[in-house]
């Protein structure tokens, strides 16, 4: 069992919070994580996609005001909206009688409806927290490769070998595909979608560009733009934003497109072992969509994430800009050797940023330029959490 670093700051919030919303995408581990809350608070597991357990919520606010006592988790609310309201009632009637926090942790694998469904009935009742995959800072330096190379879902990381760690991936992605996808009322055939998630693992932090994945998919440029705001909501892929503040330059607008996990654009790519994959034109983008998924895994929340490219060419991979307005500039290299374009350098004088980091492949830290330290990944996680 690897230590889950949300744990602590899921105690925590149920600590201070009727109800809190844990978000994350299927099989990171949402579920056994919430169970080991459940068992220090002699708490209640219902699986609403389980009818034995939904049956017992025919009439909610009987059934849980009977449960006032313990901790109940309701696994993947969003199939359930309708129960919103009853758990407004009875957090406010307990409240009353001085029942302030601890009651429900509500699990949920799409964010977007899910916050929108629950802040509307549950505003200033509810607390959120995202689960990411396993991260290079749980599963410690010696086993950063591999978590690069198998991705941060448990299952594919801790399988007995990488056949086995490819199967469960493939797996996970034909569930997305033939279940999770219609659920959300995708109509397209599993196999154009397949082709469309290809195309995205081929263009890993490309720029987004829905007309060409229109044309080459054959299907209308909307129904494209539908797929890519679902796979963000069920945390498949993040649009990582341009930084938008006036420099007076000709910024680039696009957002960038990455699959979230490395684990999943392997698969995609059918790229079949590590070797593979150094050889193969994706690594650096992969290596830097990995970086950007474990830095943001620990950064501060409501940490803004964003990159600068101007049209001519002056680029910082990616910048953190904190909520006291202070900025990280952060330059990604997987090599041991780090090498610094002139644009990077014209971007620092753009941004003038508080920090800037290179995270690259080796461990040592050491200054590059006065203003510039070379990092590893593991390193600048932990300054992310303060040290």
């Amino acid at each position: 069992m690897i230590a889950r670093r949300a744990f602590s700051k899921l105690n925590e919030l149920l600590g201070r919070f009727p109800a809190v919303v844990l978000l994350g995408p299927r099989q990171v581990g949402k579920t056994t994580l919430a169970k080991q809350c459940a068992a220090e608070r002699e708490g209640i597991y219902l699986d609403l996609e389980s009818q034995r357990d939904l049956s017992k919520l025919s009439d909610p606010e009987d059934y849980l005001s009977q449960r006032e006592d313990k901790l109940v988790i309701l696994d993947e609310i969003q199939r359930v909206p309708e129960l919103f309201p009853s758990l407004r009632g009875l957090i406010d009637e307990g409240r009353s009688r001085g029942l302030r926090e601890g009651r429900f942790l509500l699990l949920g694998s799409a964010s977007l409806e899910l916050i929108q469904q629950s802040s509307e009935t549950l505003a200033g009742r509810i607390a959120y927290l995202e689960m990411q995959p396993l991260d290079a800072l749980e599963v410690g330096r010696e086993a950063l490769p591999k978590l690069w190379w198998r991705g941060g879902f448990p299952d594919s990381f801790l399988a007995a070998s990488d056949v086995a760690s490819s199967e469960y991936r493939d797996f996970l992605i034909r569930s997305y595909l033939e279940r999770e996808m219609p659920l959300h009322g995708v109509r397209l055939a599993a196999g154009k979608l397949r082709n469309l998630w290809t195309m995205l693992a081929h263009a890993q932090g490309g720029l987004a560009n829905a007309a060409v994945l229109s044309r080459n998919l054959e299907v209308d440029v909307r129904t494209v733009q539908a797929q890519l705001d679902l796979l963000e909501n069920l945390f498949f892929l993040r649009r990582l934003q341009p930084w938008h503040r006036n420099t007076g330059k000709r910024m680039v607008k696009s957002p960038r497109l990455y699959i979230r996990d490395s684990g999943l654009v392997h698969e995609l790519l059918g790229i079949g072992s590590a070797e593979a994959l150094a050889g193969h034109p994706v690594v650096g983008a992969s290596w830097e969509g990995f970086v950007i998924e474990n830095l943001l895994a620990c950064a501060p929340p409501r940490t803004e994430a964003s990159f600068y490219r101007t049209a001519s060419g002056a680029e910082v991979d990616l910048v953190l800009t904190f909520r006291d307005g202070k900025s990280w500039a952060v330059e990604i290299k997987r090599g041991l050797s780090p090498v610094l374009s002139a644009g990077f350098f014209t971007a620092l004088d753009d941004l003038k940023p508080d920090k800037t980091f290179v995270v690259y492949g080796g461990e040592d830290r050491y200054r590059l330029k006065p203003e510039v330290e070379a990092i590893s990944l593991i390193d600048l996680q932990r300054e992310l959490l303060g040290g």
